[in-house]
């Protein structure tokens, strides 16, 4: 037995458990400065921490996850920050941060940060810490000003756009790179071509966009929800306005496609035979499998307590990783399996709460797959014979 938590460790014969190849950190949890009507993460009745008023990690927890980590991982280390709003620490938390992975690092050791943001703290200070450690930041904002406006509010109702352009423009100043998350919404979803033109008029190359996909309880969707249906004649559309300039700017989903059709690992964990690439690790330390089920029942640990070889070896995070591989005949039969490898779990366990069902979005990727693998796998092999594609990075 092993862990905090008494929960059993595989042993031999039981499978073979991955190693934990990133992590998603949480430094303030759920907490945030903004109220977005949309938001998944905040007020959660399964949230296990949503009675706590302060939810900042402590020095200490960060050091330890830092230390432990670091040994663990080497010799590449992968550290992303996300929330909630996970700037809303202070600068002084991830500076000693890099502190402390300049301590605990060893020779020949790579680590890397990235940090997703709504961009309203953003200012000098913060850049001068982002540019001289070659931070990646990923900005959340969802078009222009008025699509933007209507679910990316304030806490006292107003929109965001303006603070995050301000954000924005303080990156660009300071030569920070930095790449757009879009929630697609029902604000948006209609709208493909004006998103996709005001995010190239900023002069914006990667774009990565996330489908709203969120119901109540007798699985219903919520207003902002988009259907498979919009949801497939967006990015359909935005295939068209992208493939001309596929070489000037990516689309993460397109991406993730191209490297599956090279042979490579897509960046996407949605398109992985199973779920077991990273862990989320809360502000106190707990550890879970996914972002998207931080939950009491998913709980695999605390790093406090816990080493990153136990957790990785739980038969819990073994038992979520095979969700994905649930039978269905829908997809056993399917051409595109190879591809989209039964989709995302929290897309297939979201309306009705079981594993077992299709990803919500299988019609829209059936829409999209038999118009857009074609010109992707041609200009994929074209680029792999003239030996572009470089192992472990995009075809793009």
């Amino acid at each position: 037995m092993g862990g905090s938590f008494g929960l059993p460790i595989l042993g031999h014969g039981q499978g073979v458990a991955s190693r934990v190849s990133s992590l998603l950190v949480k430094p303030a949890s759920a907490l945030c400065n903004l109220d977005c009507a949309y938001c998944f993460y905040l007020d959660r009745e399964a949230d296990p921490y949503k009675d706590l008023p302060r939810r900042i990690m402590s020095e200490e927890t960060l050091e330890r996850l830092v230390d432990t980590y670091l040994f663990y991982s080497y010799p590449a280390s992968v550290f992303a920050f996300q929330g909630g709003e996970p700037m809303l620490t202070g600068l002084k938390f991830y500076q000693k941060l890099i502190e402390f992975q300049q301590q605990y690092g060893r020779d020949g050791q790579n680590v890397s940060n990235a940090l997703q943001t709504n961009a309203v703290l953003i200012n000098d200070d913060w850049c001068a810490l982002f540019r001289e450690y070659n931070w990646l930041l990923g900005v959340s904002i969802d078009g222009p000003q008025e699509i933007n406006d209507a679910y990316r509010l304030t806490r006292q109702g107003h929109g965001t756009w303006q603070q995050v352009m301000r954000g924005i423009e303080t990156l660009e100043k300071n030569k920070v790179e930095f790449n757009i998350l879009c929630v697609l919404s029902q604000a948006n979803v209609e709208k493909p071509r004006e998103v996709y033109k005001f995010f190239r008029g900023l002069g914006i190359d990667y774009v990565q966009y996330i489908p709203l996909a969120e119901f109540d309880g007798a699985g219903n969707r919520l207003p902002f929800t988009i259907t498979p249906e919009q949801y497939g004649r967006f990015l359909l559309e935005t295939f068209e306005l992208w493939w001309p300039e596929r070489r000037k700017a990516r689309i993460r989903f397109f991406d993730n496609l191209a490297e599956a059709l090279a042979g490579q690992q897509p960046g996407s964990c949605c398109m992985h035979e199973t779920c077991d690439s990273y862990c989320v690790v809360e502000y106190n330390g707990d550890v879970y499998p996914c972002d998207f089920f931080v939950e009491k029942d998913w709980k695999l640990g605390n790093i406090m307590v816990d080493s990153w070889a136990e957790i990785s070896r739980l038969q819990r995070r073994y038992a979520f990783a095979l969700k994905k591989l649930l039978p269905r005949p829908e997809c056993q039969a399917c051409e595109y399996y190879a591809l989209c490898r039964g989709g995302c779990p929290k897309l297939r366990h979201a309306p009705f709460h079981r594993f077992e069902d299709l990803d919500y979005f299988c019609p829209s990727y059936k829409m999209v797959f038999p118009k857009v693998v074609g010109p992707l796998k041609a200009e994929v092999e074209k680029l792999m014979a003239r030996g572009a594609a470089a192992q472990g990075a995009s075809p793009y």
